[in-house]
Parts: structure tokens; C-alpha cells; sequence
């Protein structure tokens, strides 16, 4: 039977997230870009007009760069191009694929980074691609199956902040994954390298066979910013890197 794919626009695996003490979860939602936080206090207005303002930087630049938006490979964004285009194009041009392999993380990492001023403990989660500050130590889900929700966690401590956490898979979501992967998740200081590390690694599964050959690659990716992954197919796991892993409960 063929495996089943979930594109379900309900993102029930954000019912599961708890608020520590002090801190609150709202949503802002632009056309594609769908962000759930948590954060210290209610930065909803304030976050909704960076995000129109990042969308609308990024569209501008590419109506005025062909390709940008279609490409499969790296495309250059010059130095004059706004931010969230130079971080996607670096991160492409690291690991080998388009610049839209590397939106989500980008827009979840600047929005942190932009609003952990006003609330040193903020979490961005775009479509399963995570940016986190925190003084706290966290343990975030590993969502595998979602039929029968997540099973394990990945541990960090204070020490570990800022980082994200980026996923790709040919099983959950909507993104364009060439390969076989139920789960790629890698860790990163950079969000836009972690979105199209994870990318380019799941590209490389066609069964659970193929984990050594991402762990091999994901070693290669080290010195490029590549912080760990986990890798998940045909019933097979396999973990590089920092990577914590913890039981979860229920």
C-alpha cells in the first residue's frame, strides 16, 4: 500500500505545545507564511507587519530575478538584495539546491532574532521549521507519524540557544521533497542553512537503506554549519551529531 501523504492544513501537532510560566502562543498567518509562537507577551501586530514587510521584500525581489522562485539550483542574490533574499541564496548555495528550499527557516529565524530583544524566550515554528531563543532549557517533538503523534524529543539547554530546527519530508507537509523520507530534521545556528540542509539531505532517500548515505553527507556539512540531523525511513532511524534524543509521553 502506498505510504500516505499529509498535507491536512490543520497543524494538530501545535494542540500538543505548552507555554512555560510567563510565557504565551498566538498565530499570524500572510498567505503562505503561517507562524506559530511562543513568546513572552502578545507581539502579534507588531510581528504581523515585519512579516508583510519581509514578504513584500522578497517578492520584489523576485519578480526582478528570474528563476529565484522556480529554481531547483542555487541562484545568486547580490549584496544589494534585502536580507531574507541573501540568507536563502547563501543557504542554497551551501547545500546544492533553490533558495525556496530555504524560506520557511529564514523567515522563522528573522522573526526571532528580530523580536528575542523584546522577549528573550521566543519560539517561531513555520510549517515544522523551528527558530528558537531561549534562557530555558527545551525539549521539542520529533514528528515521525502523525497518525500516531510524536514518540521522541530532542533535548537542548540553555547553552544551546539561539538555534533551529528545520524538517523535510515526502510524507508530511506541502514542501517539494525529491526523495523518499518520512522525516529529515536538522539542527543549525542559521535557520535558512537548516531549511536547505534538510532539503538536500531528504533528496537523497529513496528507502531506509539510505541513512548511512545522509549521515555520510551530513558529516561533510559540518563545517558549512550543520549542527545534526535525524533521518527517518522504512522503519529506520538515524542520528548525527547534537542530538539529544528523549522518550515523550502519551
Amino acid at each position: 500500500m502506498a505510504k500516505q501523504v499529509f498535507l491536512s492544513a490543520h497543524r494538530s501537532y501545535r494542540e500538543a505545545i505548552t507555554p512555560q510560566k510567563g510565557e504565551m502562543t498566538f498565530q499570524i498567518v500572510v498567505e503562505h507564511t503561517d507562524l506559530f509562537v511562543t513568546a513572552e507577551r502578545d507581539l502579534s501586530a507588531p510581528m504581523l507587519d515585519l512579516v508583510h514587510a519581509l514578504r513584500g521584500e522578497l517578492k520584489s525581489f523576485m519578480l526582478l530575478t528570474p528563476g529565484f522562485r522556480e529554481s531547483l539550483r542555487p541562484v545568486p542574490a547580490p549584496d544589494t538584495a534585502p536580507r531574507v533574499a541573501r540568507e536563502m541564496a547563501r543557504a542554497a548555495g551551501l547545500c546544492n539546491v533553490g533558495p525556496m528550499a530555504a524560506v520557511a527557516g529564514t523567515f522563522a529565524e528573522l522573526v526571532a532574532e528580530h523580536f528575542a530583544r523584546v522577549s528573550p524566550n521566543i519560539i517561531v515554528e513555520n510549517g515544522g521549521d523551528i527558530s528558537m531563543h531561549s534562557t530555558r532549557s527545551r525539549v521539542v517533538a520529533l514528528l515521525g507519524d502523525p497518525e500516531s503523534g510524536a514518540r521522541l524529543g530532542l533535548r537542548l539547554e540553555k547553552k544551546d540557544f539561539p538555534v533551529s530546527l528545520c524538517a523535510s519530508s515526502s510524507t508530511i507537509g506541502p514542501s517539494l521533497s525529491l526523495g523518499q523520507g518520512e522525516l529529515v530534521v536538522v539542527r543549525s545556528r542559521s535557520g535558512a542553512f537548516a531549511d536547505a540542509a534538510a532539503t538536500a539531505l531528504a533528496n537523497l532517500i529513496d528507502s531506509g537503506d539510505d541513512l548511512n548515505l545522509v549521515l555520510a553527507q551530513a558529516r561533510k556539512m559540518a563545517p558549512l554549519g550543520l549542527d545534526g540531523v535525524f533521518a527517518q525511513a522504512g522503519g529506520k532511524v538515524a542520528v548525527w551529531g547534537k542530538m539529544e534524543l528523549v522518550a515523550l509521553e502519551g
